[in-house]
């Protein structure tokens, strides 16, 4: 690619096409040959006219991407599908028309890679995320979509040179967020090494060309010792009764960088600059290999890894070792088969290459397996942000491997919990979810799951799905499972929200809802475009719409002196009750963490709900100065709870204090949830502790036997 001709676009446009050809009259028959040809006629002239930012026509940028997926011996409606994956987004050609031109497969491959340029997204980010949705879901009905995507964007990172810094990095940062990532969760190496310092390149080109000049200097001082150890190792296996090939191989920049940054340490401080690959016939080899490797050279402890027994999620497999060589020096190996070697670079594309049974079914099960994942996680995504932050997420697993008390073998992404583990074995389990054994031990639901423990969930019908978990839960499963609950949990507290702030505006006036007729109820539904009841409760719930309004409006009233009544902060005429054990959609501020006892406000808050502050917040004065409409909160009666305060403390820097405070708490069944302890000054000190309390009265008991410590000099309650 790099060879040819881009001064002159005629002659690029023909020299592409002719590689092209040469290609793929290598492994396709005439009629195929002919069918490409006839795409890249269709494609000349849908785009007749068009240039790319680097000034060539712009249907080089297609038979470029064509010529690349020709090397991975695509079939012809995949090559036909990239030199066209533009023209439906560029051009006047419709989907239709590729259907009757050419197959059902070329429009639906075409129309896969399509980016969603008739809908009026309201942001880039917005339409990024869609785009990136619909090609996920794409791949899961054809996997050829990912490869012409990657494709085509390993071209235009190939030509990213002619776009502004700006684009650039937007663009390189993209590619290594999604495309590389992909690329290697499909087991595609040479893919994903390109991509990745191709956009570091773009992202950083001062760094990447400081870190070019060291490894070609490095190269230089460092080739005695490498190439010492090669020939070691190839004299080695020359001595045993089975062939090895022995390759050597250089880390790409955008590891050595990564590896830099993340361990904060100099170049000279990085040593495994180089590695090396031996190739043998079977996996039986393959650990005789890893024996005389060891006997050779010291191994490292820790660094042994067997990638065959236990293959990675993308179905890469290899041994993976790394000695103690001559200077000290770090020599990392690899030891695999052809077969596995093949997959290590192609992934899902050597079954194409190779067309080897073994192969293919090794890669399309892993690649449709996560594809399956992706499939429940949309389904589960409330939007297109949700689903590519959890792909994000996805994009990156580390493995740990558990056991369940069964003996069977449980692949988990690195930082796993007891929890994912619960949602992995079925999504019941997880939702009725009490506690966990660890190697046959009780552990904590949050504990992160290593290599090799028992994991058993012990499960209750009592058990309730606790938001807090999705604080440490890293399974997609997981999380979207907990998130539909809340979800579902919250609506659920919010119609009901909604029907009480209706009913107790209504009751000020002395009738009830009931007594609305039903014509002005289907009329205000009618123009605010609302299904039903519910979906006005719930609408009122969320704090997206103000109670006194919609009675105003049910009741007939005249809607704009209405409107200007409550845009000007008018006071909901409707007294809210607390019960305590609230529901979702009445949060308690934690400016000033209002508990029972309190004289509160509340505040609507749109998409939250009513947000309850204690009368004295600074909040409260400064939301009322703006105008904010508000309603009145009282605690009911019979309210009871658990709620969160601040203290804080003033005591003299003597030795036991905290325990001697903390015992205290502890014996007024106080939870400690936060302490932060300020710099010492002058022998004493002051601390924050955030506590929970079941009232006022509750925490004035506390705190009085709090200042009977001696070492306390001041104890007050935090105010804002």
């Amino acid at each position: 690619m790099t060879a040819i001709n881009i001064t002159n676009p005629v002659l690029l446009q023909d020299e592409l096409m002719q590689s092209l050809m040469t290609i793929i009259r290598g492994y396709m028959n005439e009629e195929q040959v002919r069918l490409v040809n006839k795409a890249y006629v269709l494609g000349s002239e849908a785009h007749k006219g068009q240039r790319r930012l680097s000034g060539e026509d712009y249907i080089c940028h297609p038979v470029s991407v064509a010529l690349i997926l020709s090397k991975m011996k695509m079939d012809a409606d995949c090559i036909i599908a990239a030199i066209l994956h533009d023209v439906v987004e560029d051009t006047n050609t419709t989907v239709e028309d590729l259907e009757s031109l050419f197959n059902a497969d070329v429009a639906a491959l075409v129309n896969a890679v399509t980016k969603l340029t008739q809908i009026d997204f309201k942001s880039r980010k917005e339409a990024q995320a869609e785009n990136m949705r619909k090609m996920f879901l794409a791949m899961a009905k054809d996997l050829r979509v990912i490869v012409i995507k990657l494709s085509d964007r390993l071209h235009n990172m190939r030509t990213i040179g002619a776009m502004k810094p700006e684009s650039k990095r937007r663009i390189a940062k993209e590619t290594l967020d999604i495309y590389a990532p992909v690329a290697h969760r499909l087991g595609m190496h040479e893919f994903r090494l390109e991509l990745e310092d191709l956009s570091f390149k773009a992202m950083y080109p001062m760094r990447r060309d400081v870190l070019d000049k060291s490894i070609k200097t490095a190269r230089g001082n460092r080739k005695e010792v490498v190439e010492k150890i090669q020939q070691v190792l190839i004299d080695t296996f020359r001595n045993t009764d089975f062939a090895a090939v022995i390759k050597g191989r250089e880390k790409n920049l955008y590891s050595l960088y990564n590896k830099m940054k993340s361990q904060n340490i100099s170049f000279s401080e990085v040593f495994d600059v180089y590695a090396f690959r031996v190739i043998v016939e079977n996996i039986d080899q393959c650990y005789r290999a890893i024996g005389l490797l060891h006997g050779l050279y010291k191994p490292v402890p820790g660094k042994f890894k067997d990638y065959i027994a236990l293959p990675k999620s993308n179905g890469y497999q290899s041994l993976h070792t790394v000695l103690a060589g001559p200077y000290g020096v770090p020599v990392e190996l690899q030891v695999r088969t052809l077969e596995m070697d093949r997959l290590a670079e192609s992934g899902i594309a050597a079954h194409w290459l190779y067309k080897t049974e073994g192969i293919s079914n090794t890669t399309q099960t892993h690649a449709h397996e996560w594809l399956r994942n992706l499939l429940e996680m949309q389904k589960t995504s409330d939007d297109s942000y949700g689903f590519v932050d959890t792909l994000k997420v996805d994009l990156f697993p580390q493995e740990v491997y558990v056991f369940t008390p069964k003996g069977k073998i449980v692949k988990l992404p690195r930082g796993a919990t007891a929890v994912d583990f619960a949602f992995f074995v079925h999504t019941d389990v997880g939702m009725a979810c009490a506690g966990a054994k660890i190697n046959r031990r009780l552990e904590p639901l949050h504990s992160v799951l290593r290599n090799g423990q028992t994991v058993e969930i012990i499960t209750s019908d009592f058990a309730v799905c606790n938001p807090t978990w999705l604080n440490f839960v890293v399974t997609v499963k997981a999380r979207n499972a907990i998130r539909n609950h809340l979800k579902e949990f919250q609506e659920r507290d919010a119609v009901e929200l909604g029907g009480q702030l209706l009913n107790a505006e209504f009751k000020e006036r002395g009738i009830s809802v009931n007594e609305i007729p039903q014509e002005n109820i289907d009329a205000f539904l009618e123009e605010h475009s609302l299904s039903s009841m519910n979906a006005l409760l719930l609408d009122i719930g969320f704090g997206n719409r103000m109670p006194l309004l919609v009675v105003h409006q049910l009741l007939g009233q005249q809607e704009e002196s209405v409107e200007l009544e409550v845009n000007g902060g008018k006071q909901s005429e409707a007294t809210l009750r607390l019960h305590g054990a609230e529901g979702m959609s009445i949060v308690l501020a934690t400016c000033c963490r209002p508990i029972l006892g309190d004289k509160i406000i509340g505040f609507f808050s749109p998409g939250r709900g009513v947000v309850v502050h204690r009368v004295h917040c600074k909040n409260t004065r400064a939301y009322k100065k703006d105008h904010k409409s508000w309603l009145n909160v009282q605690w009911d009666e019979e309210a009871t709870g658990s709620f969160s305060t601040d203290i804080k403390f003033e005591s003299e820097d003597q030795q036991g204090v905290f325990a001697k405070i903390a015992s205290i708490f502890s014996s007024y069944g106080c939870d400690i949830e936060n302490v932060n302890m300020a710099p010492r000054d002058g022998g004493t000190s002051i601390d924050y502790f955030t506590v929970t309390v079941e009232s006022r009265k509750h925490l004035a008991r506390v705190m009085r036997r709090l200042r009977a410590v001696p070492s306390v000099v001041k104890i007050s309650r935090v105010r804002n």
